[in-house]
């Protein structure tokens, strides 16, 4: 009997499933950020979220969950009724966008929008 009490008492940590003596694994194991928005701070962004809201506003910090924080921020509103980007903004000031709504970041130097391509042309 004394076999069987010892084998699993050096495999349950009796948390269920962490590992004892795990402490180097874990800095190890550290996720590190997709992106690295270091070369976009200070600098303007634009934000797509889920939902369909945009903004744009300068960078001002971030975290590893893509929390933002963005200054002079500007929401542009879309039209209630065909769900399109109208051409009305909305002020919003210093804003923190929760990392879990945000779908896109890009730059806003050098973005342009641009006809899309895969829908048929008339003419």
């Amino acid at each position: 009997m004394s076999e069987k009490k010892s084998a699993p008492s050096g495999n349950s940590t009796g948390g269920g499933g962490g590992g004892g003596g795990g402490g180097d694994n874990k800095e190890k194991r550290r996720k590190e950020s997709i992106l690295d928005l270091s070369k976009y701070l200070e600098k303007t962004i634009r934000v797509k979220f889920s939902g369909g809201r945009e903004a744009a506003g300068v960078l001002k910090g971030y975290d590893p969950l893509l929390n933002l924080v963005l200054d002079n921020t500007i929401e542009f509103l879309r039209d209630p009724d065909d769900y399109k980007l109208a051409d009305d903004t909305r002020h919003l000031g210093l804003v923190v966008c929760r990392g879990t709504s945000v779908v896109l970041i890009c730059p806003q130097d050098g973005m342009e929008s641009i006809q899309n391509p895969f829908i048929a042309q008339e003419g």
